[in-house]
C-alpha cells in the first residue's frame, strides 16, 4: 500500500508549482545524490550596509520554499545558510542611522571593522548582522548564519583565496572584456587592505606568489607594498567574492534578482576557472510601485515589511511573494486587501482538494504542508467595510460586538489581529477619502425597495436570506446587470469601489443599522 509520504513524494516530482520545479532541478544536479552524501547547500546573501527589509524577507523565505520542496523529494540532508558580505567597504554613509560624522571618517574601511553607530556593538557589521538575526529569527526561518569577515579572518577562505591568486590570469579575463577603459585600467580580482588607513584598496595588483598567497600593490601614499591576502589583510572584488563563495562553501542552490544577471554570468564564468561550479537557482524579478516603476530604496517609493504587517498578516505577505516570482508586481498599499482574503481562500480550499492540488496551493508552500484547518469566519474586506462605515474612530471593541451577533464562539487571537490590520487600514487609507455618492436612476427606486424589504424581514435571517433579497432587486429593479447594482450598493452605502457580498455585509453590521445607510443615501437626492 503506498504511504501518504510516497504519495506526496509521487505527486511532487511531477508538481508544476515553481518550487519543486527549482527544486527538481538539484535532483538532476546530482542524480546519483551529492558525493560523500554532503548535504544540500541552500543560501542566500546580505549586505549589511543597511537593514533587513522586505527583499531580503522576499529571497530568505523563496528559497526556503525551495528547500522544502526538495526535501519532500529527497532524504538528502540540506542547509540554508545566510551569508552577511560584512568584509565589504563603507561606499557611503546611510541616511537613518546616527553618528554619521564618525562614519565619515571611516569610508572605506571593511564594515566589520567600523564602530557601531548605535554604541550596542562591536562594529557597524556586527549591530546589522544581529538585526538580521532577530529579523529572521522573527520570522521562524531554520538557518546558518556566517559572516564573511569571519571566515576571511579566521583563515576559512585561504585555500580559495590562494586559488583565486593561481588563477589570477584567467579571472582577469573573464572580466576585463565587461569593464569600461577607465575601470579596467585599476581593477584587480584582489583588494587589499591598506595596512595603513584600514581601507579596502581598489588598486592593482601584482602575483607575487600564490601558494604563499603574496600580492604586491601600491598603498595610497604611494609606497611599494607585499602583503599576505590571507587571514584577513584582503578580500576579494564582488563577482570574484561571489564565486569564491560558491566553492569554498559548495554553494548548490542561490536565487538572485534580474539586477544581478549580469553578476550571475560572470561570477559562474569564475567558479568553473576556480575548478568549481555554479549553484542552480531562480532569476526572480523585481517589484514595481503603484506607477510601474522600479522600487528604489534611495527613492522611498516601495512599500516597507513594517508597513505591510501593520495593514496585513505575515501570511499574506509570503502569499504576496509565493505567487509568480519571475513575473515583475506592483508592490504597494493596495495590493494588501486582495492578498490578504486571497491567502484565506486558498488555505479554506486545501482539505478538500487532492494532493496534486495541494501541492500548488500557495498555503501548502506558505505552512510547509501544516496548513491551519479553519479560516476566520469573515473575510477581511467585510472587515474593511465594516470598520468604513463605522468611521476613522472605529474600535476594536466595536467589532468585537457587531462580530457577536454574527458568529459563533469568541473572537479568535487571529480574527483579532485581522481586526487591527483593518482599523489600521481604514484609519490610514480609507476613512480619508472616503466618499459615498448618492444614488442615481433606477438605483433611488431599487435602494426604497431593499429598505422596506428589510424591514419586514424575519429577525433570524441569514446572510443568505438577505443575499437573496439583495439579488431579486438586482434583477428586477431595472439595471442592465447585476454588477450595477453591487457596484451601486458599494458606492452608496460604503463608499468604495468594490466590496464584499452585501447579505454578509448585513448580516454583519445589523438590518437597522444597514437601513439607517440606505435612508441616508435616499437624503441625498
Amino acid at each position: 500500500m503506498t504511504t501518504h509520504l510516497e504519495q506526496r513524494r509521487a505527486a511532487a516530482l511531477a508538481s508544476k508549482a515553481w518550487p519543486y520545479e527549482e527544486a527538481r532541478k538539484l535532483l538532476k544536479r546530482y542524480p546519483d545524490g551529492k558525493p560523500a552524501d554532503a548535504p544540500i547547500i541552500f543560501e542566500t546573501g546580505y549586505g549589511p550596509s543597511g537593514l533587513p527589509h522586505i527583499g531580503t524577507f522576499n529571497e530568505v523565505l523563496r528559497t526556503t520554499m525551495v528547500r522544502h520542496a526538495f526535501q519532500t523529494m529527497s532524504d538528502a540532508p540540506t542547509r540554508l545558510i545566510e551569508f552577511s558580505d560584512d568584509m565589504d567597504g563603507l561606499r557611503k554613509v546611510p541616511d537613518n542611522v546616527p553618528n554619521q560624522a564618525m562614519l565619515t571618517e571611516h569610508l572605506g574601511k571593511p564594515l566589520s571593522r567600523i564602530p557601531d553607530p548605535f554604541d550596542k556593538f562591536d562594529s557597524f557589521a556586527a549591530h546589522n548582522n544581529a538585526m538580521l538575526r532577530d529579523f529572521l529569527d522573527r520570522f521562524g526561518f531554520d538557518y546558518e548564519f556566517i559572516s564573511s569577515a569571519l571566515q576571511y579572518e579566521a583563515g576559512v577562505f585561504d585555500d580559495a583565496l590562494k586559488g583565486v591568486l593561481r588563477h589570477y590570469d584567467a579571472i582577469m579575463g573573464v572580466m576585463l572584456p565587461t569593464l569600461r577603459k577607465e575601470r579596467a585600467a585599476t581593477y584587480s580580482p584582489v583588494l587589499p587592505i591598506s595596512p595603513k588607513s584600514g581601507v579596502v584598496l581598489q588598486v592593482p595588483v601584482q602575483v607575487v606568489d600564490a601558494e604563499a598567497g603574496l600580492i604586491r600593490f601600491t598603498d595610497a601614499d604611494g609606497e611599494v607594498m607585499t602583503q599576505s591576502v590571507l587571514g584577513g589583510h584582503a578580500k576579494l572584488q564582488w563577482k570574484v567574492d561571489w564565486a569564491m563563495r560558491w566553492v569554498a562553501l559548495g554553494v548548490d542552490y542561490e536565487m538572485y534578482g534580474k539586477d544581478l544577471i549580469d553578476s550571475g554570468v560572470q561570477s559562474g564564468k569564475i567558479a568553473r576557472v576556480l575548478g568549481g561550479r555554479p549553484p542552480e537557482g531562480l532569476i526572480y524579478e523585481m517589484f514595481l510601485d503603484e506607477k510601474g516603476e522600479k522600487i528604489s530604496k534611495s527613492k522611498g517609493n516601495g512599500l516597507t515589511l513594517e508597513q505591510w504587517l501593520d495593514y496585513g498578516t505575515q501570511e499574506s505577505l509570503a502569499f504576496f511573494a509565493y505567487r509568480e516570482p519571475k513575473k515583475a508586481k506592483q508592490l504597494h498599499i493596495g495590493v494588501i486587501p486582495r492578498a490578504v482574503d486571497e491567502y484565506f481562500q486558498f488555505r479554506g480550499n486545501y482539505a478538500a482538494q487532492p494532493v496534486e492540488q495541494q501541492l500548488g496551493n500557495p498555503a501548502h508552500h506558505i505552512h510547509d504542508g501544516a496548513v491551519p484547518a479553519t479560516n476566520p469566519p469573515v473575510t477581511f474586506g467585510l472587515l474593511l467595510n465594516l470598520v468604513g462605515v463605522l468611521g476613522a474612530g472605529a474600535t476594536a471593541e466595536q467589532v468585537r460586538g457587531y462580530l457577536s451577533n454574527y458568529i459563533d464562539g469568541d473572537v479568535s487571537p487571529e480574527l483579532d489581529a485581522l481586526i487591527g490590520h483593518a482599523l489600521a487600514y481604514n484609519r490610514d487609507f480609507v476613512a480619508p477619502t472616503l466618499v459615498r455618492r448618492k444614488p442615481e436612476g433606477v438605483e433611488v427606486a431599487a435602494l426604497d425597495r431593499l429598505d422596506r424589504e428589510l424591514a419586514t424581514a424575519p429577525a433570524d435571517a441569514s446572510a443568505v436570506d438577505l443575499q437573496n433579497i439583495v439579488y431579486a432587486i438586482g434583477n428586477e429593479g431595472g439595471f442592465d446587470n447585476l454588477r450595477d447594482w453591487f457596484g451601486a450598493l458599494y458606492e452608496t452605502l460604503l463608499g468604495s469601489s468594490q466590496g464584499p457580498r452585501m447579505g454578509s455585509f448585513i448580516a454583519l453590521y445589523g438590518v437597522e443599522n444597514s437601513r439607517k445607510l440606505i435612508a441616508e443615501a435616499l437624503a441625498k437626492n
